[in-house]
């Protein structure tokens, strides 16, 4: 791994030119209308303007758009060799929905059964939802120093971005800022992505102190429910590891994150290594420091979830005690925009500030007129939540093709003479 060269992946997201009838479904999912072809034609996707996002691959009737970046056998390679460590940082949303590549009822969570096919594979686990707690003291401490000096008056000696301040974990609406509103990006949290975390924590803290390894021996895989994360795992910026053991003396570069499995390519690789993750044995690794979270967490891959947990920690901080709700409705649900607003006292001084906040998902349908407002200066929000897939990561390009999807072509195939 020594001696990598940073390279931007494109082209993730590709239309198979013997499959696609150009029936436009995909066009009706694309955030960014990257697809071209009239109707009846067969159709591309402009790279130009794709945010690798995936909607179009899992809402095709007949299979046309493909994940172009297959590293499944290179995983499995590294897993075989004894010299190389590899670890997997497992996003929230793949627990819930990699059972359903294994005949289980969708939804089915196994959290345990999925650690034990990672122990079986041969995986050191760094869970992204220890990393998701990280991301939210990273970007709940951000706002709650922009709402003490924006909102309260309190000086700061600190360069503090502009409110609203945007959440930054979705690459998929990281990359539709920067082609679409790069105006914006100031508003941008400053905390990287919880997988982004993972890598340079795994290379740093977990290659010192947990498996005791070399920096560059370790392997980082980000098992994601999106293809986007492919895209930003290959961006240049993200080699922060290699950059912090270069000023303690150490030579070489290599990125944070080396390679991303969606939850269909980890089944695929399970099935490779004939693991069955419906029969394998449960393990909880309840000794491994890095898989340890909160509730916080948990609700991650839930549009309204970073939004929940940035309020309740902002919430602590500046009044002294917790939410008195178990959940907070009003960032919950399916619905395309969600206000909410909340009373904050602060304890120090009692001046108190209502803090407006709203939480977008599917970026086609729902968030540019946010964005117009937010660049007209007229918007009344502190914070906004922005996640491009609707409802959140869970419905991700990287997640099981649901039946209205590519999948429900086999079963027409069955009953359709011209299928």
């Amino acid at each position: 791994m020594k001696g990598f060269q940073a390279q931007e992946k494109t082209g993730i997201i590709e239309i198979d030119r013997k499959t696609c009838k150009g029936c436009d479904s995909c066009k009706a999912f694309c955030p960014t209308d990257a697809i071209e072809g009239k109707y009846g034609a067969i159709h591309k996707i402009d790279g130009e303007k794709c945010v690798s996002c995936g909607q179009c691959l899992i809402n095709c009737p007949f299979g046309a758009p493909q994940d172009t970046v297959d590293v499944v056998d290179q995983v499995i390679d590294k897993l075989k060799n004894k010299q190389v460590t590899v670890v997997g940082t497992i996003a929230p949303a793949v627990r819930v929905a990699i059972g359903e590549e294994f005949g289980m009822e969708p939804g089915s969570l196994v959290t345990e059964k999925l650690y034990g096919a990672m122990k079986e594979a041969g995986f050191k686990v760094l869970d992204t939802n220890f990393t998701a707690d990280q991301t939210i003291m990273e970007e709940g401490m951000e706002l709650i120093a922009k709402i003490r000096h924006y909102a309260l008056g309190e000086p700061t000696a600190h360069h503090l971005g502009p409110l609203p301040q945007f959440t930054s974990c979705c690459p998929a609406w990281v990359t539709y800022a920067e082609l679409y509103y790069p105006e914006l990006l100031p508003h941008m949290s400053s905390a990287k992505s919880p997988m982004m975390m993972a890598g340079a924590l795994g290379k740093t803290y977990g290659a010192a102190e947990i498996w005791q390894v070399a920096p560059a021996d370790v392997f980082m895989v980000g098992i994601m429910p999106c293809t986007a994360k492919k895209f930003e795992a290959s961006r240049p910026e993200f080699h922060s590891a290699a950059h912090y053991w270069q000023t303690q003396g150490q030579s070489g570069d290599y990125p944070d994150i080396d390679v991303v499995l969606t939850t269909r390519d980890l089944a695929r690789l399970f099935k490779k290594l004939n693991i069955n993750v419906r029969t394998v044995a449960e393990y909880s690794d309840q000794d491994n420091p890095l898989a340890q979270y909160s509730g916080a967490a948990t609700i991650f891959a839930n549009t309204g979830g970073v939004m929940e947990a940035a309020l309740r920690t902002a919430y602590f901080v500046i009044t002294g005690t917790e939410l008195d709700v178990l959940e907070f409705k009003p960032v919950r649900g399916l619905q395309g925009v969600k206000e909410a607003a909340v009373t904050l006292k602060d304890a120090k001084t009692g001046s108190a500030v209502t803090l407006n906040v709203a939480v977008a998902h599917g970026t086609k349908q729902n968030v540019k007129p946010l964005l117009d407002e937010v660049q007209a200066g007229k918007s009344p929000y502190h914070f906004i939540e922005i996640m491009n897939c609707p409802g959140g990561c869970v419905n991700g390009g990287g997640q099981p093709i649901n039946p209205m999807g590519t999948s429900w072509l086999d079963k027409a195939k069955a009953v359709l003479p011209w299928a």
